[in-house]
Order: structure tokens, then C-alpha cells, then sequence
């Protein structure tokens, strides 16, 4: 390993702030979700305690609303557990396309980083890193921003959650898609990856049409990653 590439998996302090920063406008948003997360957990009978408590360990917005929907009286474990793994089965893949740089981390390190890797933090340190910039300030600072944030917005939602009981009636939905599409254009441009987004974005639309809910995630992630990793890159 070179020198150069020593630099790309350092990291201090100071870049996990500029991190942090560099998500805050993001993560302003989260905390709209955060809120309407807080106000259907106190509809569905979840506790303040247990709500905040969901918010600060999962992080995961899609798998905690999912959770509230098979929330009752006879909580069904098994279907439950499945359902969230399934929803955050992207991270595997995210792992997976950090590795080449993570692996030259110690493991307390390396799990630590990735403990709050979430969609943003995860697309801009790649992105990074593609450009042989360091990454890991961005991945575990914009996180920590996006986390706390959500957390932040989840403690509202349980108080003052009835202010935006529906963020999608703002718009708010359309946010981090936007941010995620402007990261995937503002990337490499080839064949190759124009390829793999149309068969990622064609897979995962078929099977938002025709297979179970939230299944399309899955999908299109796999379809994904199963070409990119076919289909690897000429040095």
C-alpha cells in the first residue's frame, strides 16, 4: 500500500466534523421523517421510551415505519425480523463496495464507520474515494449528522408530531432522491455504469409493480450489485 493510499483510509477528528457539516443541510430534512415517525409510533401506542429507543439503536426509517405496521398486542417476531432485514439489505452491499477501502481499517475501526452508514453519507464517501479523496470523515461525520438529526426528530414527533403529520404532502419524499440521483450523475459516466443503473432501476421497478411490498429495494440493489460485481471494472 502506498503512501497515497494510506491517506485515503486516515482520518481525524477534524474530518469527521467537516463530515458532519458537510450532511447538516440534508439532515435538516430527516428531521421531518424523524417527526412523523415520533407522531405514528405515539398513534400506534409505542411508548416515548421505547420509540426513542428504536430511533437511536435501528437508525433506519423505512424498517422502523415498517415495524409500527406489525406493531400490536401478539407482536409476530419472526415475520417482523425478516421484514427489517430485508428492507436494510442494501447495507450489505454497501459494505461490500467500501471494502476495498475498509479492510485496510482495524476491525474497531471499520464497524465503527459503518455502524451509522446510511444512504447519503455512504453515496458521498464513495464518491470520494472514487475521486481518491478520503471518504471515511464523510462516511462516519455525515452519519453521525443524519443520525442525530433523525434522533432529534423523533423526540418532535412524539411531542409536536402533529405539525407535519404527512411529510410527503411538502414534498419532503423527494429529497433524498434527489440527492442520491445528483450523486449518481455527478459520478463516473461510462458504459458500464449506465448499464448497471438501468438494470438496478429496471429491476427495481418491476418489482415495486408485481412482487410484495418494499421487496423492491432488494431487488434492485441485487440486480445491481450482481452486475457490478460481474462486470468489474479494467483497471
Amino acid at each position: 500500500m502506498t503512501n497515497s493510499d494510506s491517506n485515503l483510509h486516515d482520518f481525524t477528528r477534524h474530518d469527521v466534523w467537516r463530515g458532519f457539516k458537510q450532511l447538516v443541510p440534508i439532515s435538516i430534512f430527516v428531521v421531518a421523517f424523524g417527526a412523523a415517525f415520533g407522531l405514528a409510533a405515539t398513534q400506534t401506542g409505542l411508548g416515548e421510551p421505547i420509540s426513542m429507543i428504536m430511533s437511536i439503536l435501528v437508525f433506519a426509517g423505512a424498517s422502523q415505519f415498517a415495524a409500527l405496521d406489525l406493531w400490536g398486542t401478539q407482536i409476530p417476531v419472526v415475520p417482523l425480523a425478516i421484514t427489517v432485514f430485508a428492507i436494510n439489505a442494501r447495507h450489505l452491499l454497501m459494505g461490500a463496495s467500501l471494502y476495498p477501502w475498509l479492510r485496510h481499517l482495524p476491525p474497531a475501526k471499520r464497524y465503527g464507520v459503518m455502524i451509522v452508514a446510511s444512504d447519503a453519507n455512504w453515496a458521498m464517501a464513495l464518491q470520494a474515494f472514487n475521486r481518491g479523496q478520503p471518504g471515511f470523515g464523510l462516511l462516519l461525520g455525515g452519519g453521525l449528522a443524519l443520525w442525530s438529526f433523525w434522533v432529534l426528530g423523533s423526540w418532535l414527533g412524539l411531542h409536536f408530531g402533529s405539525a407535519i403529520s404527512d411529510p410527503k404532502s411538502f414534498g419532503l419524499d423527494m429529497v433524498m432522491g434527489c440527492f442520491l440521483l445528483a450523486m449518481a450523475v455527478g459520478g463516473n459516466k461510462n458504459l458500464r455504469i449506465l448499464v448497471i443503473w438501468t438494470v438496478a432501476a429496471s429491476a427495481a421497478l418491476l418489482a415495486y409493480w408485481y412482487l410484495p411490498e418494499n421487496s423492491h429495494v432488494v431487488v434492485g440493489a441485487l440486480a445491481g450489485g450482481v452486475l457490478g460485481a460481474v462486470w468489474t471494472e479494467k483497471k
